[in-house]
């Protein structure tokens, strides 16, 4: 297991995506960093973290997804291997929030930012950017925010967290190279936030808000909720943000 501990950067993805550019490196290369000084999540967005306290890291992964039709099996590998590594630690109500947060009820624990790039051969290389909140405790200026020592009311090992995630995930990648995606995808599906219930939505592009029920997320990677007419309309990542 190759894990590189970093005290502070600006970014373990950017890091990452620079060190495999540079050299050969092997699959499932994780970077650490107890500070990112800018962290980034899905659209342009900051990941923030005490110092020391969360866990912040990326890991480097290729020759599994093999057509770009299938990037979006990642995110449910990802998704998934975390809640059954969580679920270990009896974090109560686990769920994806589309496209790849992990709430516990309605409070985000987790962040996931998945880079991909294509090679000439069609085959994808991902870095897979993970921030979990562990043992910060203070969440007063991020309402929707939690941890899992503050839900458990005890801290957490960072350094255990981390290498059972990354064997989750190895093993998922193991079993999605001879298997497929379709045992995760139902995971997935079955732990989909707000999923068959109504819920409050504001369309990004015409600022408008709407009441819609989420019925899946497609194999691209798009939310498919059905409208008050009954109509069934995809969103992309940033055409549409739920409200909660």
């Amino acid at each position: 297991m190759n894990i590189i501990k970093l005290d502070a950067i600006d970014s373990t993805n950017s890091f990452l995506k620079q060190y495999y550019k540079e050299q050969a490196i092997e699959n499932f290369t994780t970077v650490v960093a107890d500070v990112q000084t800018n962290g980034r999540g899905q659209m342009g967005t900051e990941w923030n973290s005490d110092k020391g306290k969360n866990l912040t890291f990326s890991i480097f992964v290729k020759d599994y997804i093999l057509t770009p039709n299938a990037i979006f099996d990642i995110n449910c590998l990802v998704t998934t291997a975390l809640i059954t590594v969580f679920k270990k630690y009896s974090i109560p109500d686990l769920y994806v929030k589309w496209p790849n947060d992990i709430l516990s009820a309605d409070k985000k624990i987790v962040g996931i930012l998945i880079e991909n790039s294509l090679k000439s051969n069609g085959e994808v290389l991902s870095v897979i950017g993970i921030g979990i909140n562990v043992n910060q405790t203070n969440f007063d200026s991020i309402p929707k925010a939690s941890s899992l020592a503050f839900i458990l009311n005890e801290p957490i090992d960072r350094d255990i967290l981390l290498k059972e995630c990354i064997e989750e995930l190895k093993s998922r990648f193991e079993t999605y190279k001879t298997n497929g995606a379709t045992e995760f995808w139902e995971q997935f599906h079955n732990s989909l936030f707000r999923k068959d219930t109504p819920t409050l939505f504001e369309d990004t592009t015409t600022n408008t808000q709407f009441i819609g029920t989420i019925k899946q997320v497609t194999k691209n990677g798009f939310l498919e909720v059905e409208l008050a007419n009954k109509l069934l309309k995809n969103y992309g990542i940033k055409e549409v943000k739920m409200i909660y």
